[in-house]
């Protein structure tokens, strides 16, 4: 995730949270208050911390050009090539 796209995320969680805690219409009991800000510094500080999650991709072993032209080669046409 690109890190301007992260600071707004941070800022958006941190003001909600702010917001959730403070304000005295909160949809939330007074007593949880610390409880979402504590939750809240967590989210973003995991997201900072930790990378993305996302497998590395591996070209199948059978393409020797790496599997960009989608066709197998085989013993013959590998000799055309050379």
């Amino acid at each position: 995730m690109p890190n301007d796209v992260k600071a707004c995320v941070s800022a958006a969680v941190a003001i909600v949270a702010i917001i959730l805690a403070y304000w005295s219409g909160s949809p939330i009991r007074p007593d949880f208050g610390s409880f979402v800000l504590g939750t809240a510094a967590f989210m973003i500080i995991a997201m900072w911390i930790f990378p993305e999650a996302g497998g590395k991709k591996q070209l199948p072993k059978d393409y020797s050009d790496g599997g960009y032209s989608g066709t197998k080669q085989t013993s013959s046409m590998k000799d055309q090539s050379s």
